[in-house]
């Protein structure tokens, strides 16, 4: 008696399984550091646009 290992639809498929030999991890790494990029750069602009508002509110009534 054998056993397999079959998970989920894998029994159903027709085509030939493919086994990956080479990964190459440099592609994640940098869509993950454009990312953070991203959104630390969005966090800044979010930044200055509050400083902004705060001061267009808020300094007239601080300089007098």
């Amino acid at each position: 008696m054998s056993q397999h290992n079959i998970i989920g639809s894998e029994a159903f498929t027709r085509g030939p399984s493919v086994i990956i030999r080479q990964y190459r991890a440099g592609g994640m790494r940098r869509r993950r550091t454009r990312t953070i990029a991203t959104f630390i750069a969005g966090a800044g602009a979010m930044l200055a646009a509050g400083l902004v508002a705060f001061a267009a509110l808020y300094g007239p009534a601080l300089a007098g």
